[in-house]
């Protein structure tokens, strides 16, 4: 460990000190089990809770992972049941859809902290998350809920230093935004499309693809990996078995990007008054 990402590491310790007790957003990603790991370090299990939310926007392989590692990581868990699907709001896929997820999640994680007596609550931003477009920040200021990673001026790169170090498994896991991301801005997100692009992407899975997106827009499936893996797709009989198998989920059409996996590809399309209308409170 360097130095300054053991100072930083210090900070992080030190402020996860100063809360008496925590309930914490967990995804199974490396931020929050970061987070996680570090928390229970610095104050033991008595004093802190994991939770994770469990809905049709999170994969069930993802949602096994996450449990696994907070079970070889010795953190406690509680998992719920998200209800960001019964929002209307979030169903019209607004820009500001994950506004109206990370409200649902920090209502649970809210009643979580009541019934538990806990003081406070805690989610995975970091520094770099800061400067993106992410509307979820703005339900974050709204419940006051404080992200130690980010006042500890860790980057995403030094985050993954500090999984590896703590031998956390997910330190070089790819991102997997929700599967929600997944539907173009304004196209209704509904169980039944989330259901088609799981199943889609565990197809991918289980091809040997680890870093993929299953784009669905308007019920024509667009694939996305690493651009050196485009290549595979040109192997005999792939793309075929592929499309054969999209098209009996429900896929109307099958291509793969010839442009490569580009994360936050469907935030292109936003104007900077949509990006802002979506992240001020």
């Amino acid at each position: 460990m360097t130095g300054s990402l053991h100072a930083k590491a210090e900070v992080l310790r030190e402020i996860l000190q100063g809360f008496p007790a925590m309930v914490i957003g967990y995804s199974g990603g490396v931020d929050s089990a970061v987070l996680c790991a570090a928390a229970l370090r610095a104050v033991g299990p008595e004093r802190m809770l994991a939770c994770l939310a469990v809905g049709p926007s999170l994969p069930q392989r993802e949602r096994i992972e996450a449990e696994a590692l907070a079970a070889m990581a010795g953190f406690p868990l509680l998992s719920y049941e998200a209800t960001e699907i019964e929002n209307p709001a979030y169903r019209e896929n607004g820009p500001d859809r994950c506004y109206h997820c990370k409200t649902d999640l920090f209502v649970h994680l809210q009643r979580i902290a009541e019934e538990k007596g806990f003081s406070h609550i805690l989610y995975g931003a970091n520094v770099d998350d800061l400067s993106d477009f992410r509307p979820g920040h703005r339900a974050a200021r709204e419940f006051a809920t404080a992200a130690p990673l980010a006042e500890a001026g860790l980057h995403k790169t030094e985050i993954r230093e500090l999984a590896k170090l703590w031998n956390l498994p997910c330190h070089d896991k790819p991102a997997s935004p929700c599967l929600s991301s997944r539907i173009p801005y304004r196209q209704e997100v509904t169980v039944e499309k989330l259901v088609r692009i799981e199943r889609g992407e565990d197809l991918l899975f289980s091809l040997g693809f680890r870093e993929f997106r299953l784009r669905s827009d308007d019920g024509e499936a667009r694939i996305e990996v690493p651009l050196q893996e485009v290549v595979r797709f040109e192997e005999p009989g792939l793309m075929d078995k592929v499309s054969h198998q999209l098209q009996a989920l429900g896929f109307k059409q099958v291509s793969v990007d010839p442009n490569g996996l580009r994360s936050g590809n469907l935030n292109t399309v936003l104007s900077e008054n949509e990006r802002q209308m979506a992240t001020q409170v």
